[in-house]
């Protein structure tokens, strides 16, 4: 039975560490944060200055993209779909692949790729310093201007406070609302009939596990997943298991985005074989589930009841 709810959780960040070690004072987190959120959402990271984060983890849609593969600089298609980077801070390892072992590094993957932002991040260092303003903002936030350390710090702190507290499934287990009739057995199935509790478990609905759930049969489905950093042929097709919250507003889904809503979702969760019948490598978890009409879409309001406030519809 799910009854956890969104708790604050604010590790102590390797950066803040170095500035301790070093005899300096630690920065406000506070100030940390909303430095990072100007990064976040300022296009000077990027080459040729046209892209910031947030054009491709919006804001509006929990800190997700809404298409199945981001722009990058020059119009370029990102490799695989844009996740949302909402309740990230009690992650062991990011992106799909699991290939960054801390929010520090995540940031730093996109600014450097060159289907992305495709900034040298020595030349993202250099291009702030030479700035006033940011010069300024750095300061004021850490004594110094922008280094490696505090660019990458500050993106990390504001991912880290981007958090879901106010969703209906949230509010319920504080006893201040109620699931509907339907959001209710939605949840007895996710627990149950469903199956989906066995990989979406925990405060944010991920074990952060890899799975291979029947996305790779090396033709048209030929991402490697996770085998593409371990070399470990058992972990060829594998993607890390996302967490739930927010679900609703981040369409498409999967690696490469190719369901556009959560009834496809789910109808390939009650019947692989009919969307990918030659996948290899499927873990036995993903199986038919016999879930009725009516069954489906009470899974998929109490998986809508994860949506936090302020991004419902009004």
């Amino acid at each position: 039975m799910i009854l956890l709810t969104r708790k604050r959780f604010i590790p102590a960040c390797l950066f803040l560490l170095i500035c301790v070690a070093a005899g300096n004072p630690s920065p406000n987190p506070e100030k940390v944060k909303h430095l990072g959120e100007k990064l976040f959402t300022s296009t000077i990271l990027s080459s040729d200055q046209t892209i910031s984060c947030a054009s491709c983890h919006k804001p509006r849609f929990a800190f997700a993209d809404t298409t199945a593969f981001s722009r990058g600089i020059k119009n370029q298609a990102t490799l695989r779909n844009t996740p949302s980077v909402m309740n990230v801070a009690e992650r062991p390892y990011f992106f799909y692949d699991g290939r960054a072992a801390s929010l520090e590094e995540q940031a730093l993957g996109p600014i450097q790729n060159p289907l992305e932002m495709n900034l040298p991040f020595g030349e993202a260092i250099h291009r702030l310093s030479a700035s006033k303003e940011w010069v300024d903002a750095f300061r004021k936030v850490y004594g110094h201007g922008p280094d490696s350390m505090s660019i990458l710090g500050s993106l990390a702190a504001f991912e880290r406070s981007l958090e879901t507290s106010r969703s209906l499934y949230d509010l319920s287990r504080r006893g201040k609302a109620e699931l509907s009739a339907d959001a209710e057995e939605g949840r007895i199935l996710f627990n149950g009939k469903a199956g989906c509790f066995d990989c979406h478990m925990g405060v944010d609905f991920t074990n952060d596990e890899f799975r291979n759930i029947g996305l790779f049969n090396g033709k048209n489905l030929n991402d490697s997943g996770r085998a593409s950093i371990t070399r470990n042929k058992e972990d060829l097709g594998k993607f890390k298991i996302p967490g739930l919250r927010n679900v609703a507003v981040t369409a498409p889904y999967m690696h490469n985005g190719m369901f556009k809503n959560l009834d496809q979702v789910i109808d390939y969760y009650n019947n692989p074989d009919m969307f990918v019948s030659d996948s290899r490598n499927r873990d036995s978890l993903v199986h038919a589930l016999g879930l009725t009409s009516v069954e489906k879409q009470q899974l998929k309001k109490f998986l809508e009841s994860l949506t936090d406030k302020r991004f419902s519809k009004k």
